[in-house]
């Protein structure tokens, strides 16, 4: 049976969704119905559809409360909202129904999330607790077990957090159940605890797969961990996003960041050994990434569109909160790096392509046709001694976003700063983009509020918000020595 908060919560969101013209969301992007959303969670194949559920305050545009918001999809670009899945109703999780995933197992959708309390101790100081617990269902309707919770911090080694324990991520393997959950050892930072289930319900600690030791922020959280590459390698990707991260350039940034740290894996010892560290997404918005497996056997993963510092939306929206675009996942053996590209349904959407080729840019040039807020853009560009090559979206004569590209030191920076932001927050980012045979390619993601930028076949990828208004539209292209560039357009219709 549904409790009055879940039902309250779905009466909510169905009325206020409806109010929000469609023209106002964005084309091929999950957004928030309503409220509030963050990190992806649930992220799962059940009954022939993806299910993504995630962090979700539908009576606000701020954090607060946490429910489950859920959506569908068969391609994962076109979303249906479903009604929410979860709401803070229970002893155990009356302070919030925080981060988790979901399997399908015997026939239904079981849900492994954590549960979040709060209490007063013997000396009236505030207690928080996070414990890991069960909801299981038909892909709609959800019921918490009564055996809840069933994982909590007594499993950890000794000395862990008993506060900082959240975000499990769900899969199973050769017949058994593990998961990999965010912890904080006893020295204070981020440890990623493995632990293993045959039943769901009984689950015993593994392993601590990885840990932070104060080197790579503090808190590690949302952690996934899957296959990569040729399977005889056993090469896994261990994904964190930690928390409170000092800048080193290119890798990490200030503040929250996504991770994957890439290694070798020995099932049987459960032993992760780390050796290779890369940035998700170098972009100013995106944390949180979760990943499931299609059923065609791709790796797919998706982000929030968004920065716990910088949190920017549409000045009087109901709604403040998106996802990436899917990406598919692989790992490019030579070199051991994960490389990541728009799902290929994308591609289904697309309208007929609008080509400037072989053209030579120098100074400020636009194309006709090349224009608008909802595309897929590519552009390849190749030259020597051009210095440097600007690409301008979301632009007109007030405002403009620009991706531009340093020859010398073969550096791609995103600047914002004249997108129309009210606020003083940050708003350039850089990655280190080589070129590939004297030549780089872009492919950029353009959906009314945010830019996406895979480099060079997915190898570097760049995600971030913007909020100008929609009648700039405006896409331009300029360099300081001249370059040859073939670029192509391809706006997307539904």
């Amino acid at each position: 049976m549904n409790s009055e908060k879940l039902k309250k919560a779905r009466a909510y969101e169905q009325k206020m969704a409806a109010a929000v013209p469609e023209e106002q969301r964005p084309a091929f992007h999950l957004s928030v119905p309503t409220g509030w959303m963050n990190d992806p969670n649930g992220f799962s194949f059940y009954r022939g559809d993806c299910h993504l559920f995630y962090q979700y305050n539908p009576y606000s545009v701020c954090w607060d409360a946490m429910h489950w918001g859920h959506a569908k999809t068969k391609d994962f670009i076109r979303w249906e909202y479903l009604p929410a899945a979860l709401a803070p109703d229970e002893e155990y999780d009356a302070a919030g129904v925080f981060s988790g995933s979901a399997i399908e197992a015997d026939g239904k959708h079981v849900l492994l999330y954590t549960g979040v309390s709060e209490r007063e101790s013997a000396d009236g100081k505030k207690e928080i607790r996070q414990v890991q617990c069960l909801a299981v269902g038909d892909g709609t309707d959800y019921e918490k077990l009564p055996e809840n919770p069933v994982i909590d911090a007594s499993l950890l080694p000794e000395g862990s957090s008993l506060e900082d324990f959240r975000d499990p991520k769900l899969w199973e393997e050769d017949g058994i159940y593990y998961a990999v959950v965010g912890s904080r050892a006893a020295d204070g930072s981020g440890q990623i605890a493995m632990f293993s289930s045959r039943d769901l319900r009984q689950w015993k600690f593994c392993t601590v797969l990885d840990r932070c030791e104060n080197r790579i922020g503090r808190m590690w959280e949302c952690p996934d961990f899957f296959p990569v590459g040729d399977p005889d390698r056993n090469t896994r990707a261990l994904v964190i996003s930690p928390q409170d991260v000092t800048a080193k350039w290119p890798e990490f940034h200030n503040g929250n960041n996504a991770l994957f740290l890439i290694g070798s894996y020995e099932k049987e010892k459960h032993l992760f050994c780390r050796n290779r560290v890369q940035s998700a997404d170098y972009g100013l918005d995106y944390y949180a990434p979760q990943t499931t497996q299609a059923p065609d056997g791709r790796r797919i993963l998706i982000a929030w569109m968004k920065s716990w510092d910088t949190n920017i939306f549409p000045e009087g929206f109901s709604w403040n909160g998106m996802m990436t675009v899917p990406r598919e996942v692989s790992l490019r053996e030579e070199d051991g790096r994960i490389l990541q590209n728009p799902v290929r349904e994308l591609e289904r959407y697309h309208g007929t392509p609008v080509c400037a080729e072989q053209v030579h840019i120098h100074e400020p040039a636009s194309f006709e046709g090349i224009c608008g807020r909802i595309a897929d853009l590519q552009v390849e560009i190749e030259g020597r001694g051009f210095g440097t090559f600007t690409i301008s979206v979301a632009a007109d004569e007030r405002w403009h976003t620009d991706i531009v590209y340093d020859e010398k030191t073969e550096v791609l920076r995103f600047d914002r700063t004249c997108s129309g932001l009210r606020r003083d927050v940050v708003c350039t980012r850089s990655m280190p983009v080589p070129k590939r045979e004297g030549k780089i390619r872009l492919r950029i993601l353009l959906d009314r509020y945010s830019v996406e930028i895979f480099a060079n076949d997915g190898e570097s990828v760049m995600t971030s918000l913007i909020t100008t208004p929609q009648e700039a539209d405006g896409i331009r292209f300029s360099s300081d020595g001249g370059v040859q560039a073939d670029i192509r357009m391809y706006p997307i219709f539904f």
